[in-house]
């Protein structure tokens, strides 16, 4: 202990606090899948990974486009003559052609109906990169940014951990399908206005992750009105832009910026990836996209701490150019989403599970309220043990991405085969039969004051580290996540 002391006041504050937030169950579910991965017939008792939000569904046309375009690699006898241009040094521009081709990629997975400039396009690595350097730009320690629950639990290390900045809640609720309204906007403000904390901005995942929904244009418009009234920033997450498989279609903030000609354009930027709409997490290409020139400018410089490699901008650069490949992934990949998460929902469906209506993501939203004992993030907690460790399947809960309700899981279904995702759904077919014959709550509470009169405690306690209070002990995986696929995909 006493050695433990003397090294800690060795070390910074940020190397010896847990912000990267490795003590929760998003984490913990990712340590049980490391720990006893499925293998069909190597393992075929291990844990499926279904915490895992990858676009695997379309590599076939990826590789098809790789094989017949050797010379978009240095590393082939094709594109060997381009290798030296590309190892030397090149500054944290990029590349035009890499920021062109972005730009009308980004274009297309819109429809076409924004214009982006390239000269706006700022590269980071991965979108964690993007949404810390954007972070960094917008607001100072114990400065504030407004987030809609539920949301992507890895914000809390990606924004706060090494800027020292907040992430408010923005408590929506099942009861309108989880839907961002004005009156939530404005509580969240009053509650950190009545706390003494300055709140620099709203962050929106669009489509969101863990809902799977897309924000309609009321929603969009009603957020940038807030923003603008309130002289803050909003920044859009849009990476899953291009996963969307059916009505509504998605809608940029881009396009609602265009539309309101009378707004503050430089309080408003977009966070992109090329992670989730091709499929590239281990390429590390995320986009900021800013219509302040000054943070544009900031985030440049600060790019140099986690720029695309330039073999990397290179391939890219390539692929996306190419038009016919680029409309055919689009509409393939939309397709294959489409019909996986149709695969899902329904079977899940014929054993009485219901999910959030979504068109969107790499996951679906799964109500499981109705096969908690009590509505506690006790239980809630309880169930998602029996699922990763009996059940065997890495799922996330739904207060690790800070839910109001408890009930709620992720599932993720694009990251498998066919044939793991028929296996996944056996186990839960037979999970759920056997649920039948406890004790579990029969009628889910109808409303919000229902719900927090019965649990008022755990609604306190929902917004603090949840899963600190109530996980048991555990012995760390030996892969960490600051080893694991966490680091290089953004889930």
């Amino acid at each position: 202990f006493y050695l433990n002391f003397l090294m800690d006041q060795l070390l910074s504050k940020i190397a010896i606090n847990d912000g990267h937030g490795e003590n929760s169950a998003f984490f913990d579910g990712w340590k049980a899948y490391d720990s006893n991965p499925y293998h069909p017939t190597q393992n075929p008792n291990g844990v499926i990974q279904m915490g895992l939000a990858e676009n695997q569904l379309s590599f076939d046309l990826v590789e098809e486009w790789v094989r017949n375009n050797p010379k978009a690699s240095i590393c082939t006898e094709q594109g060997a003559n381009d290798f030296k241009d590309i190892a030397i040094f090149q500054d944290y521009h990029g590349f035009p052609e890499f920021r062109n081709a972005v730009a009308r990629f980004m274009e297309k997975v819109r429809g076409n109906r924004v214009r982006f400039d390239p000269d706006r396009i700022v590269m980071s690595g991965g979108a964690t990169g993007a949404q810390e350097t954007l972070a960094f730009c917008l607001a100072d320690p114990g400065e504030a940014l407004l987030v809609p629950t539920p949301y992507y639990p890895a914000n809390d290390r990606d924004l706060t951990w090494r800027t020292g900045i907040k992430l408010l809640p923005v408590i929506c609720e099942s009861s309108n399908n989880f839907k961002i309204t004005s009156s939530a906007l404005e509580s969240a403000y009053n509650k950190a206005q009545e706390s003494n904390i300055k709140v620099k901005g709203l962050l929106l995942n669009n489509p969101s992750n863990p809902l799977g929904t897309v924000l309609d244009k009321q929603t969009l418009t009603e957020s940038l009105n807030f923003t603008n009234n309130k002289n803050i920033h909003l920044i859009c997450d849009e990476i899953y832009s291009a996963t969307v498989f059916s009505k509504p279609d998605f809608i940029s903030i881009a396009e609602i910026v265009e539309e309101n000609p009378n707004c503050n354009r430089e309080l408003i930027h977009i966070v992109y990836s090329l992670s989730k709409d091709l499929g590239f997490p281990g390429f590390r290409v995320g986009i900021i996209y800013s219509y302040n020139d000054s943070v544009t400018n900031c985030a440049r410089k600060m790019s140099s701490f986690g720029l695309v490699s330039t073999q990397t901008q290179h391939l890219i650069a390539y692929m996306l150019s190419d038009e016919v490949f680029v409309d055919r992934f689009i509409v393939e990949s939309s397709k294959r989403l489409g019909n996986r998460h149709s695969a899902l929902v329904n079977e899940l469906a014929r054993v009485g599970i219901e999910s959030l209506k979504s068109n969107g993501g790499l996951y679906c939203w799964m109500d499981l309220r109705r096969l908690l004992k009590e509505y506690t993030f006790e239980a809630e907690m309880e169930l998602w043990r029996v699922i990763v460790n009996e059940v065997k399947l890495n799922v996330s809960p739904g207060s690790s991405f800070h839910c109001s309700e408890p009930g709620w899981f992720r599932v993720c279904f694009a990251n498998m085969d066919d044939e793991t995702l028929m296996v996944a759904l056996k186990r839960i077919h037979k999970f759920v039969i056997q649920s039948k014959g406890i004790n579990v709550v029969n009628e889910v509470p109808n409303s919000k004051k229902q719900y927090r009169r019965n649990n008022k405690l755990e609604i306190n306690l929902s917004f603090r580290r949840l899963d600190g209070i109530m996980m048991e002990p555990h012995k760390m995986s030996p892969h960490s996540p600051m080893s694991s696929p966490l680091v290089r995909a953004r889930t």
